[in-house]
C-alpha cells in the first residue's frame, strides 16, 4: 500500500518561497514518476510538474522558472521549491505517484499553499 504525505504549505506574501515535501512508503519508489498537482477553489486539479524514474522534469508553463521539482530516491522523498510566488498559485498542492503496469496513480492529502497579495 503506497502512502504520501505532504509538509510545508502555507501563508506567505506575493514573490515569496515555499519548499513543498512529499514522502512516500514502499519499495517501489525510485521506479515511480512523481508529480506535483494543485487544485484551487472551482477549478480543475491541474498538473504542476513531474519527475520522471529517470530524473526528466515537465512544467507547466505557468511555473516554469519559478518551481523546481526534484527526488531524492534515498529518502523517497520529492520535493517542490516554489519561488517568486503570485497570488495564482493559490491552491491545494496535491503529490502523486504512478508506477506498475498498467500504471496505477496514488495522491496524497494535499498541503495548502496561500499566496497573499
Amino acid at each position: 500500500q503506497v502512502q504520501l504525505v505532504e509538509s510545508g504549505g502555507g501563508l506567505v506574501q506575493a514573490g515569496g518561497s515555499l519548499r513543498l515535501s512529499c514522502a512516500a512508503s514502499g519499495s517501489t519508489f525510485a521506479l515511480s514518476s512523481m508529480g506535483w498537482h494543485r487544485q484551487a477553489p472551482g477549478k480543475q486539479r491541474e498538473l504542476v510538474a513531474r519527475i520522471t524514474a529517470t530524473g526528466t522534469t515537465i512544467y507547466a508553463d505557468s511555473v516554469k522558472g519559478r518551481f523546481t521539482i526534484s527526488r531524492d530516491n534515498a529518502k523517497n522523498m520529492v520535493f517542490l521549491q516554489l519561488n517568486s510566488l503570485k497570488p495564482e498559485d493559490t491552491a491545494v498542492y496535491y503529490c502523486s505517484q504512478t508506477r506498475g503496469w498498467p500504471a496505477t496513480t496514488y495522491w496524497g492529502q494535499g498541503t495548502q499553499v496561500t499566496v497573499s497579495s
